[in-house]
């Protein structure tokens, strides 16, 4: 098997006869194998059936429902899980990525790239509760992460079969798998990709999500630069806040003894004693993170570090 196709979908029943029409008439001209995994997230409007009627017709055809809305990221991952292709391409359901961008994208990955991400250059979506938000999440993403993409929201891209092993995806995570991919050495590019306006149906996102980007945004900052080792960010809060304490001390006592200011009318000993407290919570916290990473990692045997290939070993 040489490409799978990952479709998470939902209340798209309009949608699903054309989608497989397009995916298999786009991919059947090509000589490389292909599988589509079709993954139906808990819908109430007979997609059911009609996939199944799919699947009976198309053993390249693979699907999985769920018994209730996972959302996005839970179907993305089961898709995932159950591809057998060296390649696999994620894509909306809704028929606004065109599967005909399919074979660019293999084209990149055979250049060498482990990841190929889709830019919809020019998206067929309204500006205000759509594209800017979206254009201002991506800047944001990429400056924090140092993966530079110009639209992390496009479900359109590729990966190596390996990329995806090592990644497990919760919230809304599968929008930053480029950015954890690049954390082991993945190399990331991008190509432009056509996008079409919705036919059937409506979105099932709006502007509601961005505040789960946003903490899954935090999630992503933390495993990418400190998730072997907490106490890293946490001791060095803590540091800052006993020093800070340690300052706020010294001028209690300074304008006790030249001042003559009574300690319990200074509000600086609050601080002192909060700033103090703070600073053991975010040494502790951080040595608790320790603890955690290391059942995270050995409970798991799972190494801190990635292979790309190995020699003369036997």
């Amino acid at each position: 098997m040489d490409v799978s196709i990952v479709v998470p979908l939902y209340n798209e029943v309009e949608n699903i006869p054309n989608l497989y029409d397009r995916v298999s008439s786009a991919l059947t001209a090509h000589s490389f194998a292909w599988e589509l995994i079709l993954v139906d997230d808990g819908s109430g409007d007979g997609s059911g059936q009609i996939l199944r009627d799919i699947a009976a017709r198309d053993q390249r055809v693979k699907v999985i429902r769920f018994r209730r809305n996972f959302g996005q990221t839970a179907a993305m991952a089961a898709g995932f899980d159950a591809a057998t292709g060296d390649v696999v391409i994620p894509m909306d359901g809704d028929l606004q990525n065109d599967p005909l961008d399919i074979p660019a994208l293999l084209s990149k990955i055979h250049e060498g790239y482990d990841v190929v991400s889709g830019w919809r250059k020019d998206r067929q979506d309204t500006f205000i509760n759509r594209k800017l938000p979206s254009i201002i999440a991506n800047g944001i993403i990429s400056r924090m992460t140092g993966v530079h993409l110009h639209d992390y929201g496009c479900t359109l891209k590729a990966y190596r079969r390996e990329v995806l092993d090592g990644i497990n995806l919760y919230g809304e995570m599968h929008r930053f798998v480029p950015a954890l991919a690049s954390q082991v050495g993945a190399k990331v590019t991008e190509i432009p990709v056509r996008h079409h306006p919705r036919m059937f149906g409506s979105s099932k996102y709006g502007i509601s999500r961005t505040v789960r980007v946003v903490l899954d945004l935090m999630t992503v900052m933390f495993l990418l630069q400190y998730s072997t080792k907490p106490i890293q960010l946490f001791g060095r809060w803590g540091i800052y806040t006993l020093l800070a304490g340690g300052v706020s001390g010294v001028l209690t006592l300074y304008m006790k003894w030249f001042d003559h200011v009574n300690m319990n009318r200074n509000p600086l000993l609050i601080l002192t004693a909060f700033l103090l407290f703070m600073g053991v919570q975010f040494i502790v916290l951080g040595l608790l993170g320790e603890l955690n990473a290391r059942t995270y990692y050995e409970a798991q045997g799972k190494p801190i570090y990635v292979v790309r290939e190995r020699m003369n070993f036997e």
